[in-house]
């Protein structure tokens, strides 16, 4: 959800359970609507605060202004309602799911396909609809999106914490599919792809109605303004995006290399045909191609390899945190005092000491300084520049300090092999030799230069859709364990579910959108994104548009923000724990100071201050001085709701008075790509959903370093990455029983006891009082477990903290005695709950489902795609998709998605139930007599049917 309540950050369906269904009918849709009329008993839908705020957006200069006053405000919000709502417990858990439709236009004599521009005409009739039939105990609400092609649709009620909701979200998922089929006209279809494949390659005829190219809001070479949602901020938010760059925005995607595909044969240069060896797969570094750009022009991308390892950024350095060797050349100093902010000394014992190894990075806004991986600040040098106190040192160099390795400060180790257990070496080191032995020529390791599908506008990534989930937690705690959690597994699931091989009519050698909406909205100015030569300083626009950010504004995340706690002495707790942020944080560093000092702790003070190096992108007139800080949040949530990351981490929001819904703290999971059937996409809404019960219940830790997390996300992008791809993943989900380093000393963790037949003693008279509750391990009012506290640190040994790469079938189904795999657990803990049976059969045919993509056995929706295009009769194998191959692939698309046609490669031995627009609405029992002319034709009717069994046959 990108446009409207995205942008807003108006939760999806999150409320405490309540018994009145009623009650959670209002309760919930009071979250997407204004008002509701008690004495008709209907519902109000109106584009008002809390789904479109009416009223007039400032232009880009006028609100220049007022950006840093909404800066300002947005902490002292984010400050007032923390300490508020901070001690909320208990809360139960529930959850929805957002999924986005694009409506389009077929031409069948001409056999061509557009997009209907009738997206508000359509949800306005969908809305109607949901009024009439209140009483329904299934719902939707449906709301608008960015593309004026687009509508976006959620349960009406949430699901709850008990297993017999899983079953509702295919359910309503279904209904949602038939009640938009039922408002659509003859030739119009809403397939769930991920995007239109044709957007911005058919010029002026792109839409239903047709809208000219360009426009003041875009500037666009490709698309017309006309296909944006026609609500002032939608265009506000793009012109403000490219105004703050100060040009388009500028997307080059590599286009795949078919065997006619012109832009390889003309080139001037060759490129390396297979740099990467086979084993290997190019990755798209989204958000880091100015230098092939400037050297290439708009029609070129620099790619890299995957068995680099790293993360890059334009100039081929690696982005992570550097080593400073501590040593004060004085006479009669010993090290160097910790400081909470740059010159304000903190008086800690374990100050570091010369011969210490710290990890850090230089603040771009305070030469001189660096900012440390724990939170606290260094200076590099002497006041006069005469003495030097850091020495930067090579990332194999471990620190001495005592109490910081007490606290596992050293890098979370890399395990390159199963076998290899006589050396751990450290992960800069490993990375280092990788690149060192490169299948590809020393010149062409880092810059390897392949043609792009170029696109310039925000239209080209919201306009994909995509699936989402958002699940509250018991309390903050939870809400924030559980953010980092997903986190890693947000580009997991992201190459798990791709479904993105097309863009502007072209094939891309990439399969999924995530880079193209986070270049779409790139709004960084030249300087923030670290070339030189741009405009100078802007004093009214965050960090004087001067600040390095290496990512765009949507993204992955850039750090973990569970804190987790320390037995060590209390001044620990100042400290930022997490060891596995090894990136580069930009922070404004008032503003965290401001959090820190307001009694919000380091790791979460890190994240607000992190997202408020971004200026707000629209801001209305009479909205700016006059919003309350302590009762309103709409600054906080301007800067909060367009910081799009792999997951999200959402406060509750204000209640203005009793009567309104009791909201929780809320983890949002971003990174999932549409998929084609309904069964796809609650299968991987219910294994995402049971995965959360599976780490909080059985206590397990999911946590790699950030930099792995970066390089996993971009080898999601690549072409199949889900069947030939390696991913990073965490060896040890839970701490290990016995040594400690694997240096000729046995380990073994329960899981690897379990596939030895060395089981614990169970108590077999435990007696599971909540039957198939999807609990947690932790009731409300119980402390957290030491597992949790202790897990950002990685205080284990370098065996408990290591990683390695591994296959999406191991990493889903297993490795080796010590791994279990994701899916053996998620049937350990539906065993655990004694889910029912009728769940558990469906589940398990969900589980099966997800196995047999994860080992290739069935193809994800973008290798299905990529496959029927290529056999298309129509394909010249030039890489480009016509009219009349999208024509057929949308209505291949629309038929698969409604049971109408059957797709083993993509679901196997499943058959999906038949879908029709008749079935959108339950229908009353009427009790009106009818003449005997008509009761003789429903009979004569009814006896040429098929029986229900022989039409439902063999269906899910």
């Amino acid at each position: 959800m990108r446009g409207s309540r995205r942008l807003l950050n108006i939760p999806p369906p999150i409320i405490r359970p309540i018994q009145c269904l009623f009650c959670i009918r209002f309760l919930l849709v009071s979250l997407l609507t204004l008002s509701w009329n008690p004495r008709s008993r209907a519902w109000a839908f109106t584009l008002q605060m809390g789904l479109l705020k009416v009223g007039v957006p400032q232009t880009w200069d006028k609100s220049k202004k007022n950006l840093n006053y909404v800066r300002e405000a947005g902490v002292r919000q984010f400050i007032s309602t923390y300490n508020r709502v901070k001690d909320l417990k208990g809360d139960e858990l529930v959850w929805g799911d957002e999924i986005e439709y694009g409506i389009f236009v077929l031409d069948h004599e001409n056999k061509r396909v557009r997009i209907s521009l009738r997206a508000k005409e359509i949800m306005d009739k969908l809305n109607q609809n949901e009024q009439v039939h209140i009483h329904e105990s299934e719902g939707c609400n449906w709301v608008p999106e960015y593309g004026a092609w687009m509508v976006e649709a959620t349960p009406s009620r949430p699901y709850t914490g008990y297993s017999t909701d899983l079953l509702r979200v295919e359910r309503n998922m279904r209904l949602r599919r038939k009640r938009i089929l039922s408002v659509l006209k003859p030739d119009e279809i809403a397939p769930t792809v991920a995007v239109f494949p044709l957007l911005g390659a058919m010029g002026d005829d792109g839409s239903v109605p047709a809208v000219p190219v360009g426009g003041p809001v875009t500037e666009s070479d490709y698309i017309g303004d006309g296909i944006i949602n026609p609500h002032p901020r939608f265009g506000t938010l793009s012109a403000n995006i490219r105004k703050r760059r100060g040009e388009k925005v500028n997307i080059r995607v590599p286009l795949f290399h078919d065997v006619n595909t012109p832009e390889y044969k003309d080139l001037p240069f060759t490129p390396v045909a297979n740099c990467c060896g086979e084993e290997k797969m190019l990755l798209w570094r989204f958000g880091k191609g100015d230098l092939s750009r400037e050297k290439y022009g708009d029609g070129f991308v620099i790619v890299g390899c995957s068995n680099s390892a790293k993360e890059f950024d334009d100039h081929g350095d690696p982005v992570t945190l550097k080593k400073w060797l501590v040593n004060v050349e004085c006479q009669g100093c010993k090290g160097l005092f910790y400081r909470s902010a740059p010159g304000v000394i903190v008086a800690d014992a374990d100050w570091p000491r010369n011969g210490d190894i710290v990890v850090g990075s230089k603040i771009p806004d305070v030469p001189g300084w660096i900012r440390l991986q724990n939170g606290y600040y260094l200076p590099m040098y002497s006041d006069e520049v005469q003495i030097t106190f850091l020495h930067q040192v090579a990332p194999e160099t471990h620190s001495k300090n005592e109490q910081s390795q007490a606290l596992g400060s050293a890098t979370p180790q890399f395990r390159p092999s199963v076998g290899n257990v006589d050396t751990i070496p450290d992960l800069k080191d490993a990375l280092e030799t990788a690149v060192k032995t490169s299948l590809c020529p020393q010149e062409a390791q880092m810059f390897n230069v392949r043609p792009a599908i170029h696109m310039d506008a925000m239209a080209f990534g919201m306009g994909c859709c995509c699936l989402q989930i958002t699940f509250q937690a018991q309390d903050v705690d939870e809400s924030r364990f559980i953010y980092d959690q997903l986190a890693v597994m947000a580009p997991i699931m992201m190459a798990l579910t791709a479904s993105t091989p097309v863009l502007k009519g072209r094939l891309a050698d990439t399969d999924c959108r995530w880079g193209i909406i986070s270049e779409s909205v790139d709004d960084r100015t030249p300087a923030e994104r670290g070339r030189k030569g741009g405009p100078g300083p802007d004093l009214l626009i965050a960090g004087k548009g001067q600040r390095r950010l290496y990512k765009s504004r949507y993204d992955s995340i850039s750090t973990y923000i569970y804190q987790g706690a320390s037995c060590e002495e209390n001044h620990m707790n100042n400290r930022i724990l997490n060891m596995y942020n090894d990136i580069p944080v930009p922070i404004d560093e008032e503003k965290y100071h401001q959090l820190r000092e307001a009694g919000i702790d380091p790791a979460l003070s890190q994240h607000i201050a992190h997202i408020f190096v971004r200026d707000p992108l629209v801001i209305f007139d009479g909205a700016v001085e006059e919003v309350d800080d302590e009762t309103q949040t709409e600054h906080f949530e301007s800067i909060q709701s367009t910081n799009w990351q792999t997951v999200r981490w959402k406060p509750p929001p204000p209640r203005s008075g009793p009567n309104d819904p009791h909201i929780g703290w809320r983890t949002e999971f971003r990174s999932m790509e549409i998929q084609l059937t309904d069964f796809e996409n609650a299968a991987f809404t219910t294994f995402i959903t049971l995965l959360t019960r599976v780490i909080l219940t059985f206590d397990l830790n999911l946590y790699i370093p950030l930099s792995r997390v970066d390089a996993n996300m971009q080898r999601a992008h690549g072409r199949n990455a889900a069947a030939k791809g390696k991913f990073f993943f965490r060896r040890h989900l839970a701490p290990l029983e016995e040594g400690d380093e694997g240096f000729e000393e046995e380990y073994a963790s329960m899981f690897s006891r379990a596939a030895n037949g060395k089981m614990p003693t169970v108590n077999s008279g435990t007696n599971l009082t909540s039957f198939d509750r999807l609990e947690s391990n932790q009731s409300y009012d119980s402390t957290v477990s030491e597992k949790r506290r202790v897990a950002p640190h990685a205080s284990g040994g370098a065996e408990e903290n290591s990683f390695e790469e591994m296959t999406m079938a191991e990493i889903m189904t297993g490795k080796g005695d010590y791994f279990p795999g994701l899916i053996p657990l998620i049937y350990a803990y539906l065993d655990h709950i004694q889910c029912d049976s009728v769940t558990m059969e469906r589940m398990t045919k969900y589980l099966d489902f997800i196995e047999k993509r994860a080992t290739g056995q069935l193809l994800t929706p973008a290798t299905w795609i990529r496959k029927f295009i290529r056999n298309h009769e129509d394909y010249k194998f030039d890489s480009v998709v016509t009219d009349s191959i999208a024509y057929d692939l949308l209505i291949a698309c629309k038929e698969i998605g409604e049971g109408k046609r059957e797709s083993p490669d993509l679901l196997g031995d499943i058959k999906i139930r038949p879908i029709s627009a008749a079935d959108a609405y339950t229908r009353k029992l009427e009790s009106k007599r009818v003449n005997n002319e008509q009761i003789l034709s429903l009979l004569r009717r009814y006896s040429e049917r098929k029986t229900f069994a022989e039409t439902n046959s063999a269906t899910v």
